[in-house]
């Protein structure tokens, strides 16, 4: 008989969502999905404001990575200009993005993933959380927590503010860097060098104890994207466009941001409100791909700092196959490595004196009617498309989150956990929760995607074909 488990809402995740899983007559996992029951709209009711809000109201997506929508937004002002910003706006734009993944990534490792990790998958769901941990691992949990502290520091000395700061805009950035302010950002360095370092050991310590999971979580064949930099080179603000597929073949290579609609096509479910982006050239479900810091380091031939190259060399060694990592698990460990590499990117642009340059900003008309700005946010690669008429008022807008690029992966997660551990009309807690650690591989901050952040409880039921409830489990 045809069954259905439900999980709504699923819980550590940034926005509100279920999952179903639908068994077919002999009780086996036919089919998993992974809803987004939210529904934003920022595209439709920006239509209409002036382009010089455009970056102040797109940073209202989120709170957790407003940074990336403050980038990419400022990135299609840029082109409607038609001017480039100065050099010195680029370099405090790339640090306020190393800012913005360091502590994005800080909040997703330490307190939503690290009680999963630490704990394991079947530990006591009341004491697998961030106060668990903090009771548990004192010394780790504030550690996490003063790393995520140095990113938002670096956000709030550029921006004014921690969160929804409106510093960038078409043509560069409001202000520079103070002097004050890079000391704080050096004195900050040793102590978060030696957290990513911690988190990298703590990570790598736990490989064995995961192995299962490794297979399970996320782990097959899917074309991988991001932006790299010229040489190939690992990248997070500029460059063009790379897809790679899972035997690090280049499928395509040098794509400009600006045509967009050429290789990626934006698909819809009627039980979702995620868009579901896909490959063109390799056509619907197919061309299913995955962004983010394991895309980033399957698409880039080198990290571009000292520690950090190091780190990429023993990540693929240890978990890649002929140097591609496959398993999403390994987005943790993905996530720790970039960690390392903003920090020391960050370092060394602290030794630039263009950050103190008051030159950061260039005053232009509108020269072009449409304007596409992309960035890496943590998550992965960020669209943002703005077509204005000759007064700069916004006439259409299109938004491609990183997190719906990684909306067909994530079903496919949810379904390869949910086909390798339910057999049947039982539910056992730590098999939903695996179902959730699938999707929180990814980080998804759906709340940017279709706007919350907070513990959410857990309602599953399992349904037999005629919609009667076989089994239910709760949580919170």
């Amino acid at each position: 008989m045809a069954e259905t488990i439900t999980i709504e809402p699923v819980t550590r995740l940034e926005g509100h969502a279920k999952i179903t899983i639908h068994l077919d007559d002999e009780g086996q996992v036919s089919d998993a999905r992974f809803h987004i029951a939210e529904f934003r709209g920022f595209e439709k009711f920006c239509e209409g404001r002036p382009l010089s809000e455009m970056a102040g109201i797109t940073a209202r997506i989120c709170g957790i990575c407003p940074v990336s929508h403050l980038l990419a937004s400022s990135k299609a002002g840029d082109a409607i200009l038609g001017v480039p910003p100065p050099p010195a706006a680029v370099k405090l734009r790339r640090l306020m993005n190393l800012g913005q993944i360091i502590q994005s990534h800080a909040l997703s490792f330490f307190h939503l993933s690290s009680p999963d990790l630490l704990f394991g998958m079947d530990s006591d769901p009341a004491k697998r959380n961030v106060f668990g941990i903090m009771e548990a691992e004192p010394d780790v949990a504030r550690a996490g927590i003063r790393l995520r502290q140095f990113g938002q520091e670096i956000i709030a000395l550029l921006g004014g503010q921690k969160v929804h700061p409106a510093w960038t805009v078409p043509g560069g950035v409001r202000e520079p860097l103070s002097e004050e302010g890079r000391q704080t950002v050096l004195g900050w360095i040793p102590e978060v060098r030696g957290t990513a370092e911690l988190a990298l050991g703590l990570f790598k310590g736990l490989l064995e104890k995961f192995e299962t999971e490794s297979q399970v979580f996320g782990d097959f064949q899917s074309l991988f994207m991001s932006l790299v930099a010229e040489d190939g080179e690992w990248e997070h603000y500029d460059g063009k466009i790379r897809v790679v597929d899972s035997d690090g073949v280049i499928v395509a290579d040098r794509l400009d941001a600006a045509d967009y609609k050429e290789y990626i096509g934006e698909a819809a479910e009627s039980w979702s409100y995620l868009k579901f982006p896909y490959y063109k050239p390799s056509s619907y479900p197919q061309g299913m791909f995955r962004v983010g810091p394991l895309a980033r380091l399957n698409t880039c031939t080198h990290m571009g700092t000292p520690q950090a190259d190091a780190e990429l060399r023993e990540y693929r060694d240890r978990v890649g196959k002929n140097g591609v990592v496959t398993s999403s698990l390994m987005y943790h460990y993905a996530r720790l490595v970039e960690i390392l590499a903003c920090i020391e990117r960050a370092e060394r642009l602290m030794d630039d004196p263009d950050l103190l340059s008051p030159r950061v900003r260039v005053d232009a008309g509108i020269n072009n009617l449409r304007g596409v700005g992309v960035s890496e946010a943590p998550r992965g690669t960020l669209f943002h498309s703005y077509g204005v008429d000759e007064h700069g008022i916004v006439q259409d807008v299109d938004l491609i989150i990183a997190t719906g690029n990684n909306n067909l992966a994530m079903n496919r997660t949810v379904l390869q956990i949910a086909q390798h551990y339910i057999t049947g009309p039982e539910i056992p807690e730590g098999v939903l929760n695996r179902i959730e650690a699938g999707t929180r591989c990814y980080d998804p901050c759906l709340s940017c995607s279709t706007h919350a952040v907070g513990k959410m409880p857990l309602h599953v039921t399992l349904h037999d074909a005629a919609g009667a409830v076989l089994d239910e489990a709760r949580r919170g």
